[in-house]
């Protein structure tokens, strides 16, 4: 295996990983970004109100698009697994 083949394995799960843990992320960005402006606008000071909605949302998130998170990340499985004869050499 040399340079190359190593850091266009490094570069693909890389992206898939960032590819996956996208909507996830978004979401819970989303989410806390509108609690924290609700908590502003009403003066409610909780930091403990924002836990709850993240966790449903992420559950909802991983419910939804779990599927498709599962398929990417065994699709680069195969890859990779696929290249380990070229790793020997």
């Amino acid at each position: 295996m040399n340079e190359l083949m190593l850091l266009e394995l490094a570069r693909t799960a890389i992206t898939t990983l960032l590819l996956v843990l996208f909507p996830l992320l978004a979401a819970i960005l989303a989410v806390g970004l509108l609690v924290s402006i609700v908590q502003a606008v009403t003066q409610v000071n909780e930091q403990t109100l924002v836990f709850i909605p993240k966790i449903v949302v992420a559950f909802l998130v991983v419910l939804f698009a779990g599927s498709w998170m599962a398929r990417q990340l065994a699709a680069f499985t195969v890859e990779v697994l696929t290249m380990l004869p070229l790793l020997r050499r």
